[in-house]
């Protein structure tokens, strides 16, 4: 190695480099990094659509429903499958001494119909449940890209905001230094500026926040921000009125699941003398002589229903169907209830947004001229602070209400779908 003038120094393989040499290879080491290595790290621009999407796809949020109906669709396997026969061989010290039995139970026409069409009914429940909570996830990413998109341009009008502020600042400054204006004046607009400052800051946290929220529903990790709204927020096309026919997708559910409870409740009351089975088989192994070769057997068991008159299961399936019964009325209630609520809602946030931006344009022409009569002398530094607080709280209850006007038009189309000629599979 060499003194600590550093002038040279040895690599690894004992050679002296320059220092203008090991420069060089640090900057090879530090610059020189694959192109998608920094180009990872930016925010990757996200329309609604995809995020959407990603969420339908990645989502965690439908591994339940997917179970539920992949469940559904296996007890339907299960109910429509045919008992196995039996097959047992015996020894005994009588004649014939050698015994093969074969039993096959028999699965009767009309308990078998009952059993699979409660099952089905189950399935097409199942299916109905898991269109209505996949068109949920969707309307949950909807939701969550409105309200990110909706911090997007709050965090812009905050910094807006404070840059107007501080060109305020400024003019106060440059008033005074001209004998235009006090040291009071100074101070207010000082402190108007610093007090917008603080709320871009919240606001870009706030979207920081919601953009998070975004990457969680898309099924993105969440330990930093990696993706960026796209999209704008104008005013979502309207809403045609709800369908008078059709039957909305959790009143199908529900009257599907009164359908199997039925079934099942019939099933289980025509089972009393379930199940029946046939024995047939043949017997050999006869060392007399008496009775030679092998000698057919026929049986038929038939269950006694001293002990059991199946009364438990039959309970069991009547209290099922009353629960079905009552979860079909509760279905019923909330889904007239929630579409009633959704139009309200969506009309009520319409007019709100349209008379929203009246307003704006009223308050942002009376901050302008403020603003000017305030350059020109005409009027005191409270009034031009006054006028840019009420433009900006309306400008923020606009976006507010644009926001909730995208979550309205959205809630209101999910809470009217209706049932579909086939189940998605």
């Amino acid at each position: 190695m060499t003194t600590s003038a550093g002038v040279r120094v040895k690599n690894l393989g004992g050679t002296p480099i320059s220092r203008l040499r090991l420069a060089v290879c640090l900057f090879l080491c530090l610059y020189l990094v694959p192109p998608g290595t920094v180009a990872a790290q930016e925010p990757v621009p996200v329309t609604r659509e995809a995020a959407v999407e990603a969420a339908l796809t990645r989502g965690p949020l439908l591994g339940v429903a997917r179970a539920d109906t992949a469940l559904a669709t296996a007890q339907l396997r299960a109910a429509g499958a045919f008992p196995n026969p039996a097959l047992s061989a015996s020894y005994s010290k009588s004649t014939p001494r050698y015994h093969l039995l074969l039993d096959v139970p028999l699965d009767y026409f009309w308990l078998r119909g009952n059993r699979v069409g409660a099952a089905k009914a189950a399935r097409s429940s199942a299916q109905y449940r898991f269109q209505f909570d996949r068109a949920s996830v969707a309307f949950d990413a909807d939701t969550t890209y409105t309200v990110a998109v909706a911090a997007h341009r709050r965090a812009l009008i905050s910094r807006q905001n404070a840059v107007a502020a501080d060109s305020l600042r400024r003019m106060a400054e440059l008033r005074r230094d001209a004998g235009d204006a006090s040291d009071l004046d100074v101070e207010l607009a000082a402190l108007n500026a610093g007090q917008q400052a603080n709320a871009a800051a919240v606001d870009s946290l706030a979207f920081d926040s919601a953009l998070l929220d975004l990457q969680v529903a898309m099924g993105i990790p969440a330990d930093r921000v990696s993706v960026k709204v796209e999209d704008s927020l104008p005013l979502p096309a309207r809403v045609n009125d709800p369908p008078r026919t059709g039957t909305p997708l959790p009143v199908a559910s529900a009257e599907a699941s009164l359908r199997s409870a039925e079934l099942a409740t019939r099933a289980q009351r025509r089972s009393l003398f379930s199940p029946f089975s046939i024995t047939a088989g043949i017997e050999t192994g006869d060392p007399s002589g008496s009775e030679p070769g092998v000698l057919p057997t026929v049986g038929l068991s038939i269950p006694l229903p001293f002990f059991n008159q199946n009364h438990g299961p039959v309970a069991q399936a009547k209290a099922e169907q009353e629960r079905a019964r009552a979860e079909l009325v509760l279905a019923r209630v909330q889904a007239a209830a929630r579409v009633a609520r959704a139009v309200r809602e969506n009309d009520l946030a319409r007019a709100k947004v349209e008379r929203g931006q009246r307003l704006l344009e009223a308050a942002d022409r009376v901050a302008r001229m403020s603003l000017t009569a305030y350059h020109e002398g005409a009027v005191p530094l409270v009034s031009v602070l006054e006028a840019q607080r009420n433009a900006r709280e309306v400008r923020a209850q606009v976006v507010s209400d644009l926001a909730q006007a995208w979550i309205a038009s959205a809630a209101l189309r999910l809470f009217t779908l209706s049932v579909s000629p086939e189940p998605a599979r």
